[in-house]
């Protein structure tokens, strides 16, 4: 059974933490329509939707994505970079308990989930303004032990390796080339967004589904190209704070 856990959008997401963009207006009641549609989508595609109560005072927790890291064998529970989300692991660590053996992250060590792409046995982790290299060599040691390599990834001008680069394809890629080059991710072919939208390289690979923002046609464009099975999804609101596709659920078999 897969299973796709969200969070209820906050009353405070118009406050949200920003790092790359100007702060606009965010219309509330359709950021949680949208957020809806979002977990129908996932439903659609077989997913047991687990949706978290909203955390009134969490502006960000809506994302919660960068909570945890959930593989077949632990779930790693983060240590946000930002202090202000801090406080949204526990009712995570809480739920995935139920599903996991759990290792938590430690102090100095910051990072978010958001920053972590894995490619099959291969965890690949941008050094972000989130994610820093004690991060890093934490989540390491903590899935060592299954045979699991990390690596960091060099970014430029974006908040999340995610934000950059995620699959499209167990063996495709779908990348921002001016965030993060393509040949950090090694043997694994690629797909490049379009120029005129950056932030295009953000989608959510479902078994053989790809849910994508309506917000990039052009890129879109590129992708049915490729024969994918696309499923687009309106989230204009939570991408004035930042959010992509992923950020908004954690995905799993609950019998890995």
């Amino acid at each position: 059974m897969r299973i796709a856990v969200t969070r209820e959008v906050s009353a405070a997401l118009p406050r949200c933490e920003l790092s790359h963009l100007p702060r606009r207006p965010i219309d509330l009641a359709l950021a949680r329509q949208q957020h809806r549609r979002y977990q129908e989508t996932l439903a659609a595609l077989d997913c047991r939707i687990v949706s978290l109560p909203e955390l009134p005072e969490q502006a960000d927790a809506v994302f919660v994505e960068d909570t945890a890291v959930v593989l077949p064998e632990v779930a790693v529970i983060t240590r946000p970079g930002a202090e202000s989300r801090r406080a949204e692991t526990e009712s995570m660590s809480q739920l995935l308990a139920g599903y996991r053996h759990l290792v938590f992250l430690e102090e100095p060590a910051t990072l978010d989930g958001g920053d972590v792409l894995r490619i099959g046995k291969r965890l690949y982790v941008g050094l972000s303004g989130r994610s820093n290299k004690a991060g890093v060599e934490q989540l390491a040691a903590a899935v060592k032990s299954f045979g699991y390599s990390v690596e960091g990834v060099a970014l430029t001008g974006c908040l999340h390796l995610k934000t950059a680069a995620t699959l499209v394809a167990p063996d495709r890629l779908l990348l921002n080339p001016a965030w993060v080059e393509g040949r950090a991710f090694k043997g694994v072919a690629f797909t490049e967004v379009d120029p005129a939208e950056p932030p295009a390289g953000n989608a959510v690979l479902v078994g053989e589904a790809v849910v994508y923002p309506e917000s990039f046609p052009r890129t879109r464009e590129r992708l049915e190209k490729l024969k994918l099975r696309l499923h687009t999804v309106d989230m204009s609101e939570t991408e004035k704070a930042e959010g992509g596709v992923t950020c908004c659920s954690i995905i799993f078999d609950a019998a890995d």
